[in-house]
């Protein structure tokens, strides 16, 4: 039957029975077997997606790594799976560096950020030989510089330069104003310093620079904004120090549709956008073409996955809106609550269902803004229903929590017919794992 889902995932359709099927598994299967609230990821939308992006520059003929920036979603299977494609992985925390680890991506291919990193975190990164590693601080140099010395050798290293850069989207995800955490700002020449700095210091090796404007962003030319601005300093630093970068690191942040309507555009436009600017600039500044590192992450999860709950309670108040409680919410999907994230759904066991009834989706966690989606177009729901949300790929499990106690979601790669589960759900025996009694 239908394969015309949208945003849903690329091996979803809808089957026989009228229910909802991720790479030829039934979701009223899935969630038999594996109860929910559910992560399903289709596997080959996954592996696709990061093949995409490889194609992409490889067919602009440029020396190049594509980072899979695990923020966006980490367990030792998809760090795995972005290996097995090609991709290095961004990094951002010993947590996410120690799965990388675990899951056997040599150090080399890894680039490790973060705006505070630790003591313990560095030591890490170096016991492993962590590939480049991107300062972000002053404080971090000295303690970079520090750690050297005493184990000798150089540090291959990343500058994040805050290019100045506001996109067009929200306040929360954009990351390359002046104003922010992270990095070392261009317009106020705390970049240039810390360059020399950098340069001056004999246990650091300066790799390049690297730029990160935001997520989720639709508009491409605030892309070649950022590639122009790089350059510029690229060029001013050449002037000033005479040196010029080996790697150019582009960051991430090509948005994805969460909604039908939505437009953002493909992998290959990004990248296509990117190379021609970069090439451009370059070129009328007279600079050689680095080694290219871009980033993406939700680009390359978000769409390949849906989450499944289970319908409980349906609550009509007369006149003003009818609620239905999911058994999960804000622990497994905080975006909405956190910058008012929009999303579709549907029922995956009603696919053919007409939608009769306007409702509001519930979590059951204690807290009236635990709400994961507005005004939602549905088959009139029942208790037993199974409710479906596309597009939580990204940020959604990796940003799961344990708020009153509820054990976080099981996790299943889906894959011609096949699900594998590759992160169990918790049990309460886990919640408690970690406490101590008084006595």
């Amino acid at each position: 039957m239908s394969t015309n889902l949208g945003v849903f995932p690329k091996n979803a359709r809808i089957n026989e029975k009228g229910h909802l099927e991720i790479a030829g598994i039934d979701a009223v299967d899935l969630v038999r077997e594996f109860g929910t609230p559910l992560f399903v990821y289709d596997e080959e939308h996954l592996r696709d997606n990061c093949r995409r992006y490889v194609r992409a520059f490889t067919s602009h003929g440029v020396e190049h790594a594509v980072a899979y920036a695990s923020k966006a979603f980490m367990t030792i299977a998809m760090a795995q799976l972005a290996y097995q494609e090609g991709l290095w992985l961004d990094v951002s925390t010993g947590g996410e560096l120690y799965t990388a680890l675990a899951a056997g991506v040599p150090g080399e291919r890894l680039l490790f950020h973060g705006n505070n990193k630790s003591l313990e975190e560095l030591e890490l990164a170096l016991d492993n030989r962590v590939g480049l590693i991107v300062v972000d601080n002053f404080n971090e140099v000295e303690m970079l510089d520090a750690l050297m010395k005493r184990r000798g050798g150089k540090q291959r290293v990343l500058i994040r330069v805050t290019p100045g850069i506001i996109p067009s989207t929200h306040s929360y995800i954009q990351t390359g104003q002046v104003d922010t955490k992270f990095g070392f700002g261009l317009t106020t020449g705390l970049a240039m310093e810390a360059a020399i700095e950098v340069l001056n210091r004999e246990t650091l090796a300066l790799e390049g620079f690297h730029i990160h404007i935001g997520s989720q962003i639709f508009a491409l030319n605030s892309f070649e904004r950022a590639v122009e601005v790089i350059c510029g300093f690229v060029a001013d630093v050449r002037s000033r120090t005479g040196y010029v970068p080996a790697i150019l690191d582009l960051g991430g942040g090509l948005g994805v549709a969460y909604r039908r309507d939505d437009t953002p555009a493909t992998i290959e436009e990004f990248v296509d956008v990117l190379i021609s600017s970069l090439k451009r600039e370059c070129e009328s500044r007279n600079l050689s073409l680095p080694f290219v590192i871009i980033e993406p992450g939700r680009s390359v999860v978000a769409n390949a996955c849906v989450t499944l709950y289970t319908v409980g309670a349906v609550k009509e108040i007369p006149g003003v809106r009818t609620y239905i409680s999911v058994d999960g919410g804000m622990s497994d999907n905080l975006r909405p609550m956190l910058y008012g994230a929009v999303y579709e759904a549907a029922l995956a066991n009603r696919m053919t269902d007409s939608p009769d009834l306007t409702v509001t989706i519930a979590g059951k966690h204690c807290e009236s803004g635990d709400i994961l989606a507005r005004d939602v177009w549905l088959p009139s729901p029942r208790p037993g229903d199974i409710l479906v949300m596309p597009v939580t790929g990204a940020y959604g499990y990796a940003m799961a929590n344990n708020y009153n106690r509820q054990p976080r979601a099981a996790v299943v790669f889906a894959a011609e017919g096949r699900a594998r589960l590759v992160v169990r759900r918790e049990t309460y025996e886990d919640i408690v794992r970690l406490d101590l009694p008084l006595a």
